[in-house]
């Protein structure tokens, strides 16, 4: 493997050297609609693939997947600057902006790509995803300002650049470029070795083709439109094409989940879960068809889902037949998570009541905080990003202990809550699977 790994790497530098040698075997190819087009269409795939990851990333608040995601839109912004300021097309002539875009553009996605191979501690982490708006404003407003100069040809990218000119300056430049690609392929390699990880070794080579691109790109400012010259555009799009198709073969729950950080994998935490299942369920359903108890859970869930998540921020984790199962702080971001738990439980009971028919069953709640392992369980075919512990159980128990319409905390739960939270004590439950008996309370209002 190691070997096939080298020779792949190894073949794109061999031929650039060859061409360099052989000025007779570097043939000119200039074709500026067909430059034009196929540069733009793999920066667009490319810009569709940040987004993929990016999206990903905010959702689980993955700070490696966030910068990831940014490395790939700058690359593939600028991928696409290039192709539209190639002279012939939307341009008369080609500019600094034309010649330029692709190796800078490469530069600020290789420091990107660094930053994303760091392995954060949960508090940097989250500190990154919460400037993840400035982050791809940044790069976005850099991508304007450069469209601006180059389409409009404006000073500093109107001017032509003479090779010898930029070769020593950008040179510089694409050492850092270089090294940091190096730094960010070495340890996606890393990581695809201790996870067994096609994706991450996706990247990982990725990576390292991003980093001969911009060799070659500089050895080919005095080569345009010979094949030397063409050879980073196809080394770019092969590495495009790379990961797209890894990610595209990964199972779609969790498709990046190979990529995340070690705390977004397997990370402790402490969170409030909050269960809620309907009391009378089962009589209901014998006594009425399919139909009848497929239309009350729609009107149920339909409701209280989006509430949970869109008011309190909670993770619906699951729906288990008439039971609703729902995270607080799953991501480590919610330091009032059983503040947002017990009111999520006390706006649940208050809408339900509101749409429930008069035969429905009524629904009874539990709400359980302490420490759990939130991270990534199962394998292709069924991958979800769950919590695991005791915690988890002790929440179900108490959900099955409440009275209907009511909602059963759990001591832990109370200790976190305001001193004007309208509790009521309840003699110390008898659990199964717990040693000793569990201190709750039913919630009555905060």
């Amino acid at each position: 493997m190691l070997v096939r790994i080298v020779t792949a790497l190894a073949l794109p530098l061999a031929l650039i050297v060859l061409l360099r040698a052989a000025p007779g075997l570097d043939a000119r190819w200039e074709d500026q609609p067909a430059h034009f087009w196929i540069v733009l269409i793999a920066g667009v795939l490319n810009a569709g693939l940040a987004l993929a990851v990016s999206e990903a990333g905010r959702r689980r608040r993955d700070a490696r997947l966030l910068l990831i995601g940014l490395a790939f839109l700058a690359s593939a912004g600028f991928l696409g600057l290039h192709a539209l300021a190639t002279p012939g097309v939307l341009l008369e002539r080609g500019n600094a902006g034309f010649v330029l875009a692709t190796p800078v553009g490469l530069v600020v996605a290789g420091l990107l790509a660094a930053a994303s191979a760091v392995e954060y501690p949960l508090r940097t982490a989250l500190a990154i995803v919460r400037h993840a708006r400035a982050l791809v404003a940044a790069v976005l407003a850099l991508l304007f300002a450069w469209a601006v100069l180059s389409l409009a040809e404006l000073p500093p990218l109107r001017a032509t650049v003479a090779p010898a000119d930029a070769e020593a300056t950008l040179g510089v430049f694409a050492l850092l470029g270089v090294a940091a690609y190096g730094f960010a392929a070495v340890q996606y390699f890393r990581i695809a070795a201790r996870r067994d990880s096609k994706l991450a070794f996706a990247i990982a080579f990725a990576f390292a083709l991003l980093a001969e691109s911009l060799i070659i790109v500089l050895a080919s400012l005095s080569t345009s439109w010979q094949l030397s010259w063409w050879e980073w555009h196809i080394l770019m799009a092969v590495s495009f094409f790379a990961i797209a198709a890894a990610a595209q073969r990964e199972w779609f729950e969790e498709r990046f989940s190979a990529l995340y950080l070690d705390e977004t994998l397997a990370g402790r935490r402490e969170v409030t879960v909050l269960f809620a299942d309907l009391s009378g369920f089962t009589p209901f359903s014998e006594a009425n068809g399919p139909e009848a108890v497929h239309a009350m859970l729609t009107a149920y869930f339909g409701e209280l889902a989006p509430m949970i998540v869109d008011e309190f921020d909670g993770e619906v984790q699951d729906f288990v037949g008439d039971q609703i199962f729902a995270i607080f702080n799953k991501r480590g971001d919610q330091p009032d998570h059983a503040l947002r738990g017990a009111r999520a439980a006390l706006e649940l009971q208050r809408r339900s009541a509101a749409i429930r028919q008069p035969d429905w069953p009524i629904f009874r709640c539990g709400v359980n905080t302490g420490p759990v392992l939130a991270g990534v369980v199962g394998d292709r075919g069924h991958r979800i990003h769950g919590v695991f512990g005791d915690t988890v159980n002790l929440g179900s128990r108490l959900e099955g202990q409440a009275p209907p319409g009511a909602i059963v905390i759990a001591g832990t739960t109370r200790d976190h809550l305001p001193d004007a939270a309208d509790v009521e004590p309840l003699p110390p439950l008898t659990v199964k699977g717990k040693a000793a008996p569990v201190e709750a309370f039913i919630l009555r209002g905060l």
